[in-house]
Parts: structure tokens; sequence; C-alpha cells
């Protein structure tokens, strides 16, 4: 009883207030809550970011490394996604969070440069299973256009704005003193500035010859031994991209007027050819019309056979409409492929690393402002290769998502063998070549499961065990649904404007499969899993009428009690007869549209493929001219054969095995005579009502209008309702839904409607003087209140489907501050006792009398220990709402435990989360906090200030789940995965795939004798000689600044051993897989003794100009 004393003091210390209560609370006779071990302590807890799946959003730049096999991607947030392999991909952020405007890869050396917007270079180290800059350098007086980094040279080449060319060791990150001013490239050829440089590259057979594009059109071929122009070109029209040919006689530039120009290196004073590939070619040898500009062309060549040429952009002017497109010239062939969105970059996968030799094109990858798509050229009809990465997270705008940990083991096998059917045909048939690195060695062994619902209606399910992601199955639910085919067909969808079928609620019971969605348009469609295709002749659905309101309130305190419209039922649940077909529009007396739900089912047969098939569709209709209000919660419960869902106005239970309504209340009359609002019932009035949408969060945090907007899509603003963990209450005014934040019982004059914010049935003591559990639904509201309702089922089997259920409120009332969002039930040692299921069997296939006998004897699994439990054993009720937690002790409706989350933010998503053996409370605030509470004393356990709510996206998606396992949308394409387990953290660099993998560089292509004795092939340049600083001289210090990586030198031993970003200070041991050290070995010496040199260096410096003015340098 001591320690139980020490654990309530120290849970209490922080509020005066809260310590008084514990000391009032009488614990009954009956109750044992000392005795419960609790084993989860607060170092079991620690918070790390995993992985990031899904497309980079808002991508900006491409890089692939040809030898290694990985593509990089930047964007405009300063974001860094690697993909190797298929289930090897890796997130990294800038700090700065400034655009990615080009990346370069330092070919099979594990390393990368990446160029910003904010004139930074940076070197990522990507022989670590997390990547680290060792360097970056900072252009002060000029802005970077183009960079350009020669295979196997240390010397990259750094075009600016200016129009000059710098040139950094990317070994010491350090500028040479070499440059190669504009002015002096051009000379007289110009009378102007000839604009940035928009490209650089060295001829492929003469390293000493440099090839500089101006924006302006200018092109400079300049000779960096003799420090001078060779060549210049000229052409009027100003340039986008230049290519190579790799024998290095010619060029291709793209230009903005839609034209390819081909250059003879010796012939600067006109182009050998011009094509305009999409202009109409007019008569009398006159131009071709002008076309949009060629924003790249790429010029590969092969052994046997044409060249190719590849250019993105380049359409005629009277292609108003057309998609974006790749056009692939081959010889005399011109194929224009047609992308789904704008293009953002290409890149042309080659056989081979060196410039110098025959390309051998196989892919272009291309790179799309919201996909990545990659196409084979070796095959005929140039065919795309099937994605394997998980990147149409996005397909539709996600609206909701739940996360399942440690499900059954059968679950994925299920899904992706019905999965598998809706496979697309058509692609390649090789395989996917961008296959760098290697798995890492995935700990994690149970099942995971996440399911996103989409603004389009349909529902995914991905397999995210071993921190991967793919998607298993996809659910269409609009194809319940008649398609509207104009406007004037749809006159009932005006309860949002865009997406009428967006998934607002998932309600999933893994165990027995059964999933219930409840969407935008106050529909809710219930579906069983089959492995059976099936023919539905007529599609069984209801319709509820959920309108009723009220004349006004008496708050308990409240002076001036305002009018409310909050809901009230009639007195009996109106059982709905099974409609064959919708309900024609009918209006009531006044022409006011009545009667109608929002869409109309289709009353043809449904072909219902493998997987989750339709079992019932609930809609609410209008009433007297007002449209029914969204869904705020839902549940559904395979055991008891019921669904319940509730909004603002009330809450309806559907029987669905009998389809029946059996439940239809206002939510007032839940209360019965115990309203505490006094709140009196009236007729309904007649003036319409807003629907209600999201709008910003008043108090707490401060957001941005624009940002609160719907991620579905800014159409949808302000018609998508806010989910269960939002709750909806409506503000007349603004015509739109507003958020109280005062939380006293006094703050009724500022809610406006009282919503069902949570629902859980569970096999519990209902009322006080229960002496045993009995199946029961607990209801939450936005008020803080939670309402108990029995439930009376008939003995199973064909009983089940013939005598009614009966549902009576209980009396039990039970009060917390804020809105409540999660509900469960401990037994007496504490453990969770989730809702009782009914094992998943398949529905579709005629059973045999056996089995019929069989089944009227079993009984639903209920995992309640209602047979063996003795009178004088309890449970536990877990109750969360938006400030606070408490349990308490059932059969007495004691409170145990009290803990007030929080005083100045409110709890967007709390969990009740199995972790270690034991269970917590997980919940995230609206202030960026995310927290953990033991059960069932609710000791704090963690607290991190993690993000801050800046949208409603991270609010709607944000998730808890077993296994310390959590995830929210970061951005509207990508999930971010988080643990707050102390164990998966450690565990995660174990996890993670790693990039780097040792790889001989292929051979560099022979030059043959007579190219040998002749002089001709490649030539060769001492860059070392002409750059270095003893021929070059020292840079000017003003014009970049170097910024030494993460942690100096420290940073640069952690990386070169491979250690986690953030475990680096605890594991600086090795890797234990040393097999890979020995390949290791001398490039991690290397640079060792770079970054010590560069070290010292930086020291001098340092010492060189500590006591100088800024005017002095």
């Amino acid at each position: 009883m001591r320690k139980f004393k020490k654990v309530l003091d120290g849970l209490t210390a922080g509020s005066s207030s809260a310590s008084q209560q514990q000391q009032q609370q009488q614990h009954p006779p009956g109750n044992r809550e000392p005795e419960i071990q609790e084993t989860l302590q607060s170092e079991h807890f620690q918070l790390c970011k995993t992985v990031r799946h899904g497309f980079p959003y808002q991508p900006s730049a491409l890089a692939f490394d040809p030898v290694q096999k990985i593509l990089a991607v930047g964007t405009q947030t300063g974001a860094l996604r690697l993909f190797g392999r298929p289930g090897v991909e890796c997130y990294c952020q800038h700090d700065s969070g400034a655009a990615v405007i080009q990346l370069q890869f330092l070919i099979n050396e594990g390393a990368l440069v990446s160029v910003l917007a904010d004139d930074t270079l940076h070197l990522w180290n990507l022989r670590q299973k997390r990547p680290a800059i060792l360097h970056s350098l900072k252009f002060c007086r000029e802005r970077v256009t183009f960079c350009h980094l020669p295979f196997q040279s240390k010397w990259l080449y750094v075009g600016t704005e200016r129009g000059n060319i710098h040139i950094v060791n990317v070994e010491s990150f350090t500028l040479s003193g070499y440059v190669i001013m504009w002015n002096k490239a051009i000379e007289l050829s110009s009378k102007s500035h000839p604009g940035p440089v928009v490209h650089i590259s060295d001829n492929p057979m003469d390293e000493g010859k440099l090839l500089i594009g101006f924006e302006s059109g200018t092109v400079v071929l300049w000779d960096l031994k003799s420090k001078k122009a060779d060549y210049r070109y000229t052409y009027d029209e100003a340039i986008h991209s230049v290519a190579w040919h790799h024998e290095g006689k010619q060029f291709i530039c793209s230009h903005s007027d839609g034209t390819l120009t081909i250059w003879n290196v010796r012939s600067p004073a006109k182009p050998v050819q011009t094509i305009t590939p999409h202009g109409k070619q007019l008569k009398d040898g006159k131009k071709p019309e002008p076309c949009k500009p060629i924003l790249k062309v790429e010029f590969k060549t092969t052994r046997s056979g044409e060249p190719f040429i590849i250019l993105s952009g380049g359409l005629s002017y009277d292609t108003v409409g057309r998609r974006p497109c790749l056009t692939v010239m081959h010889g005399k062939s011109t194929a224009v492929l047609e992308m789904d969105y704008p293009i953002v970059d290409f890149l042309t996968l080659c056989e081979t690393p060196y410039p110098n030799d025959f390309q051998e094109p196989y892919a272009v990858v291309v790179l799309l402002e919201k996909d990545l798509v990659l196409i084979d050229l070796a095959q005929n009809g140039y065919p795309i290769f099937e994605n394997p990465y998980p990147l149409s997270i996005h397909e539709s705008p996600v609206t909701c998502c739940e996360y399942f940990a440690d499900c059954p083991v059968d679950l994925i096998p299920a899904l992706y063998s019905v999965g598998a059917r809706q496979k697309r045909q058509g692609y390649s048939k090789k395989e996917w070549p961008i296959n760098g690195g290697n798995w890492g060695l995935g700990a994690q062994s149970y099942p995971e499961i996440i399911i996103t619902g989409h603004a389009d209606g349909s529902v995914k399910f991905w397999d995210a065990s071993a921190i991967t992601l793919q998607v298993l199955y996809k659910l269409k639910t609009s194809k319940v649904f008649e398609k509207s085919r104009n406007k004037d067909d749809r006159p009932n969808t005006d309860i949002v404007d865009e997406d009428p079928y967006a998934i607002q609620i998932i309600s999933w019971c893994p165990e027995s499969r059964m999933l219930c969605i409840a969407g935008v348009s106050a529909h809710v469609i219930i579906y069983r899993f089959s492995k059976q295709e099936v023919i539905t002749e007529v599609i069984p659905m209801l319709e509820v009428r959920l309108l009723y309101e009220i004349n006004d309130v008496e708050s308990p305190e409240s002076e001036q009690p305002p009018p409310l419209s909050t809901p009230v039922g009639g007195s009996n649940p109106q059982p709905i007869p099974p409609q064959s077909h919708p309900s024609t529009s009918s209006s009531s007396s006044d022409g006011l549209r009545d009667n109608v739900p929002c869409l109309k089912v289709k009353n043809s047969p449904l072909k219902q493929s493998p997987g989750y098939q339709t079992e019932l569709v609930i809609q609410l209709v209008w009433v007297g001219g007002e449209p029914p209000q969204q869904i705020t919660s839902l549940a559904v419960n395979s055991s008891y054969g019921l669904v319940v869902f509730g909004n603002c106005n009330g809450i309806a239970m559907i029987d669905y095995l009998q389809k029946a309504v059996l439940l239809n209340l206002g939510t007032i009359e839940l209360y019965g005579s115990n309203d505490p609002y006094r709140r009196e019932p009236r007729s309904p009035r007649k003036s319409r009502q807003p629907s209600g949408g999201l709008c910003d969060i008043n108090e707490g945090i401060v957001v941005p209008e624009d940002r609160c907007k719907s991620p579905t899509s800014a159409k949808m603003s302000r018609k998508l309702s806010l989910p269960t963990d939002l709750k909806p209450d409506l503000d007349v005014k603004d015509n739109s839904f507003s958020r109280s934040r005062s939380s006293s019982v006094t703050s009724i004059d500022k809610e406006s409607r009282e919503a069902i914010s949570a629902l859980h049935f569970c096999e519990t003591f209902t009322r006080k003087a229960d002496s045993s559990p009995s199946p029961s639904l607990w209801v939450g509201t936005t008020l803080g209140t939670v309402l108990v309702i029995a439930l009376n089922l008939p003995p199973g089997a064909e009983q089940r489907l013939l005598q009614p259920v009966i549902v009576s409120p209980s009396g039990t009332i039970l009060r917390l501050k804020g809105a409540v969002l999660r509900m469960a039930f401990l037994d007496t040692t504490g453990c969770l006792l989730p809702p009782a299921y009914e094992p998943w069997k398949e529905h579709n296939v005629p059973e045999e009398k056996d089995e019929k006998e069989k089944l009227k004897k079993r009984r639903p699994v209920s995992v309640s220990p209602s047979s063996s439990q003795e009178i004088s054993e309890n449970q536990y009720a877990v109750i969360c709402s938006e400030k606070q937690a408490k349990v308490i002790s059932l059969p007495t409706q004691n409170c145990a435990y009290k803990q007030n989350i929080t005083e100045t933010s409110f709890v967007l998503r709390g969990d009740i989360v199995a972790l270690n053996n034991s269970i917590c409370l997980a919940c995230f605030c609206a202030n960026g906090h995310i927290m953990t509470f033991s059960l069932p004393s609710l000791r704090p356990l963690l607290d991190v200030y993690y993000l801050p709510l800046t949208n409603m996206r991270i609010a709607r998606t944000f998730c808890f789940t077993n296994n310390g396992q959590a995830l929210y949308l970061v951005s509207p394409t990508e999930i971010q995965r988080l643990t707050y387990s102390q164990e998966t953290c450690e565990n995660l660099q174990e996890m993670l795939g790693e990039l780097f993998t040792p790889v001989e560089t292929p051979e560099a292509p022979n030059r043959g004798f007579f190219k040998g004795l002749f002089g001709g092939g490649a030539q060769s340049l001492d860059r070392e000689e002409l750059f270095g600083e003893s021929s070059s001289g020292k840079a000017s210090r003003s014009l970049a600044q170097h910024i030494p990586g993460p942690g100096g030198i420290e940073g640069v031993k952690g990386a070169a051993s491979g250690v986690v970003g953030e475990l680096a200070r605890a594991r600086l041991a090795l890797d234990e897989r040393g097999q890979k050290l020995g390949d290791l070995e001398e490039r991690t010496a290397a640079m060792l003794s770079s970054a010590d040199s560069f070290s010292k260096h930086a020291h001098e410096m340092m010492l060189k100009y500590k006591d100088k003015k800024w005017y002095q340098f």
C-alpha cells in the first residue's frame, strides 16, 4: 500500500486540486488495485522516427548512380529520398528546408552532393544506414545555378547566376583559386551579359575542354589549360539544356522555342542541324511554328543502331489540354509518351558510367510532380516497369488512416491473395533496374497493417511489417452507388461539393475481418471478407432519419443560456424495413427536401470480386429541408452483429444480421431524465443549417487559416467534417465548425451541439448493482459525458436471426472534462479486455449439416473472462478525453485513478496500446507533445515535444498502435512512422537497409591500338595540377564559407563506421556485420585523413582570422 501511495503522490504532485481529490477518494473494500503490478517504466520509452513511406512531396531534383544502382530525389522542402532495391529506401532532411535544385552522385563512392536554392552545397555520406552531411559550402556573393562533377573526378564545377564558374574540391569542400569569369569566356562575341550558367560538361574525349552553356543562347568550349575559349557558338534562342555525343565531336542544345540544334565542335558558325520535334513543317521552306520550350534533352548512343534523342517539353502551342509528354526519337521513329502529371526531371539509365563509351541506354526514369515512372527502352512500344515502391499512397488524397500492429498471422496472406487479382497488365517483362543496397535484418516479426481511406471512396490495405510498406488490396466503396451522369442529376449531394464518397472513419475488426466505413455523405457501409466471387442481386440498404431540435438550455451555472440546436429523439426507436432500392425524392408539405439520402444506391445486380463485399448500406436522410449531419463516430462488433454510429444530432444502432434499426435517438434522449442541462425538445426549425466543415483551432496553438483546410483538396475544405478525434461543434455565425476550448462545465453556452465522439462495445458491468458482466455499448460525447446502453442479445445461431436484440439505456452516466476520445476495459489483473468477436469464416460457402450443428452449439469468442469470474472480481473502464483520463472501478463506478493530461491544450488522439507484455495509454496533444501513461494507475511515463499541429492532416491521420508504433501523414503524399518504444529505437539500426554496397567499377573502354598510336581516344587531364593551390592560388575567402558536418571530426568518425545519427553517441562500436569492414577500410582511412586535415586547416583559419574585423577579409 505504501508503494501504491507513493505512485499516487508522485502522480499528483503537479496539481494541488488533483491531490485533494485523490485524498478524498474512497477505495471500496472489494477493490484490489494495489495488487496490480505495473511493469512499464519510463526507461521502456523513447521516441524516434523510423521510416518515411510514399512519394517525395513536391519533388525538384533527380540523380542516379549507375554503378551502385541507387536513385536520389530532392524536394522543394529540402528533403532527400534515396531508393535502392524494393524495400531499401531512406529519408534525410536538410536543416535549412531550402529547395534542392540539383543532385550529383560521386559515382560508386557512396557519396552525394546536393545543391540547394539558398546557394549551399552539401556532401552526404551514404556509407552509413542513416546518411549524414560531412561538409557544406555556402556561397555568399553569387547564386548557384548549375553544377557538374565529372566521373572519377574530385573537382566539382559550380556555375552561377553571374555567369562565372568556380571549382570545388569535393574531398575538402574548399574552393580552388581557378575561376572562369563570364567576360573572359565570351569576350567580344556578345555585347551583353550572356545570362546565368545553365550547363557545364567536359568533352567526353578530352577532359581539358569544358562546354559552358549560358541562358541567352551562347555556348563556349573552354580550354582549361590555356585558360581561354577555343570556340564560341551563338544561337538566338535561350538554352535550356545541352548534351554530348559520346565521341565528343558533336553536342545538342534544347531551346525555348521548341527547337533542338546539333553542333559540330569545330564548326561554331552555325548548327549542323536544327530540329523542331513537334513543329508543323510549313511549305515554301519557312521556319516551323514556334513550340513550347524543350526543358531537357539527352543524347545517348548505341553500338548497334541509331542514337536515342530523349526530350521533355517542346509541344506545339495549339495542343491545349494535352498532357505533359516525354518524346523518344530513335532513328526515324518518334514516340510521344503522355504522362499523368507535369515532368520535373528525367534521366536516361545507361549500361556504362563512362561518358566516352557507347551509352547503351536501357530505361528512362521520369520524375513527375506526383509520380515516378520508369520506361523500358529495350522493348517495342516502350512499356513502363511496374513500380515496386509504395508511391501510390496519394493516388486519391488520404482522408483518414488506421494502424494495426500484431494482427492475426493469416490476414496479410488473405488480403494479398485477393489483391493479387487486381494487378494491371501490360508492364515491362524485365526486373526493376534500380536494385542497389541491401535489406536490413528485420528483428520485428509481427504482422502490421495500415489502412488508408481516400477522397474517392477507396480504402487501401498495406502490409507495413518490419518497416517496409507494400499495397495488399484496394476496395472501392463507391461501387454501390449510382454515378451521376451530369450536373442536373445530382441534387442530393450538395452536402459536399466534391468527393461525395470520401472516407471519414474506418472501423475494422482484424479477427473477424468485418470492415465498416463512414463516408462524408452521411453514409455507412458494412463489409464482410470473402474469398468467393458473388453477384448481389439487390444491395441491402437502410435509411435512417436522425435530426431533432431542442428549445433551449439551462446550464447548471450559466447566467444567459443561449438557444442550442441539440437533437432529441422520438420516444421509440423506429424499425425501418430494409428497402430494395433508394426511396424516391419526397418533399414535405412546404416543398422542402425530405426523407432523401445524399447518394443513390444502385438498383441493378452488383458483381462482387473476392475480398471485401457489401453486407449493408446505411444512409442518413434529409429532414425537412436540412441535410443529414456528417458521422462523427462509428463502431462495429462481429460477435453481437451490431454497428453503431453517431453525429451531432444523435445515435443510431443497426442490427446488420437482421438488417433492422434498433436505436435511433437524439443525444439528449440517451440521458433520459438525467440531463444535466435540462434541454427541452421542440419541433424541427425550418431554416437551413450549414452543413459544417473544417476550420481552425482557436486556442492552444495559432494556426494560419489556409493551413487548416482539409488535406483532401481545397475544394473540400469547407465541407468535409472532422472525424471522431476532432469534434464538430456548430458555429452558425461562421458557417463552419469551430472549436471552443474552455474546459469548465459552464462552457455549455459556448458549445452548440453535443455530438457522439466515441463508441465502444464491451462485456462489462453496466450498472452499480450488476453482479456479472453483460454486453453493452459505451457512448462518449463531446461534452465529456459517458452513457451506457445495455444490450440483450438473443441466444446464438438461428435464434439470433429470428428474435430482436433488445437495447435499453442503463441510466449509468459518467463525466469527464472535454470531449471523450477513447474507451477501453481492463480485468482485475490490469489486462486489456478487447471486445468480443466472431472468428472469421467463409460465409459464401453452403454449410453441411454437421457444421450447422456445431454452429448452434458454438458461442461467439468473448474475450471477457465473464464465465470464470467470481462476483467479487471487478473490472476497470479506462476513459480518455481531450483533457483528462480516468480509470473507473466497475461495478462500483468509483473513480480509481485520474490524470489531467493537459490544461492549456487538448488531446487529438488517445489509444490504449500493448507494449512489452503490458499496456499503456498513448496520447498526442495539439501542442505537439506525445505522452504515455501506465494503466491502471495513469503514472506519466513519457512526455516528449514532437511536432506542433500545423495542419488538420496530421490531426486526422495520427494514430498509435501496439508494440510502440505510431504514424501520421507528414505530407499529402507521405506517411511518417515513428516509435515510442526504447527497444525498437535500439534495434532500428539493424532493421534499416544499407544503401552502399561494395561494387567493382566497370572497366574503362579500350582505346584501341591506332587511337593510342595517333593520339586519338580520350585525353586525360591532371586536374590536381591545374586546380590545386600550388598552381591556381587560393580562392577569395569572402566568396564561400565552409561549414563542417554535424559533430565535426567525431561526426566523420561516426559516419565512417556506419553509425545511426541518433545513436551515434551511444553506439560508436563497429557495425557487427564485420565482413563489410574489409572493403570499407581503405576508404574509411581516406575519409578520416581528409577530415583530420580539414580539422587542422579549419583551426588554422580560425586562429588567423579570429581578431580581424569584417572589412579586413
